[in-house]
């Protein structure tokens, strides 16, 4: 009973922080997996894909309700990153075992985008307020789109995380999308990533039924929950929240990276 509660909850967590900041949490599900369940990397890549894919299913769904998302302005990127996402699920079981250089370089680019956010959102605070376009749609040029898509569908299929601080960013700053448009188009975009990478895992082996279960359940009802809140949060603060969530990351991975 424990068990179930701790995960529960964890995903509650996960799923929330997901619908709030556009990522599939699996920065809290992982450590959860890992260090408390004690799964090999493997399965905890495995099983917190899946998870995370019931994240972005809950928070795109409500992020679309409140107008944050355009299907047909993503297709391209949604495309991209699905192709993307069978390549390297497809080489999943040779690059776990190659992945300390990878992880180092995830943690420098996690940094720089970080300190980004961070930067940008102070700047926002302390400056005169920007009002925010209310359409939703994601403008940019079909390379463009294409690139950004393609590259963050490298994760969930390599390792079994999420692409939301690859997506938001790039919509953010690169495609010059509002914040709350970049973070439910993020999630949309992530939960087709998620789930072609989940039924990789699933078909691998590599998923624990009994954690999946309960990760499940918490995140189907954190995301919808954090989606709620997205709204009420001003832009500015979500990029700060957004830059400090990701230096955690960032600092993780180049922590994992030395203690190998």
């Amino acid at each position: 009973m424990e068990f179930w509660i701790l995960l529960s909850i964890g995903g509650i967590l996960a799923g929330m922080l997901g619908g709030l900041l556009g990522i599939g949490g699996g920065i809290l599900l992982m450590p959860i997996l890992r260090f408390f369940v004690g799964l090999s990397p493997a399965y905890a890549a495995g099983t917190c894909i899946v998870a995370v894919f019931f994240t972005t299913l809950g928070g795109s769904v409500r992020h679309y309700k409140l107008g944050h998302i355009n299907i047909r302005s993503l297709i391209p990127v949604i495309v991209a990153g699905a192709v993307s996402t069978i390549v390297f699920s497809l080489i999943f079981l040779y690059f776990t075992k190659q992945g300390k250089w990878l992880d180092l370089g995830t943690g420098l680019v996690f940094s720089l985008v970080s300190i980004r956010m961070i930067i940008e959102g102070l700047l926002d605070l302390v400056g005169k307020e920007v009002k925010e376009a209310i359409e939703s749609e994601i403008r940019g040029s079909l390379f463009g789109k294409v690139a950004i898509g393609g590259f963050a569908g490298i994760l969930p299929g390599l390792l079994g995380i999420g692409t939301g601080a690859i997506l938001v960013p790039a919509f953010a700053f690169v495609l010059k999308a509002p914040i709350h448009i970049a973070i439910g188009s993020s999630l949309a975009c992530f939960s087709m990533n998620a789930f072609l990478s989940s039924i990789f895992k699933v078909l691998q082996g590599f998923i624990s039924i009994e954690a999946v279960l309960p990760l499940c359940l918490g995140t189907l009802i954190g995301s919808n929950i954090g989606a709620i809140l997205n709204k009420r949060f001003p832009s500015p603060v979500l990029k700060i929240m957004f830059g400090m969530v990701f230096t955690y990351v960032a600092l993780k991975y180049i922590l994992l990276f030395f203690a190998g």
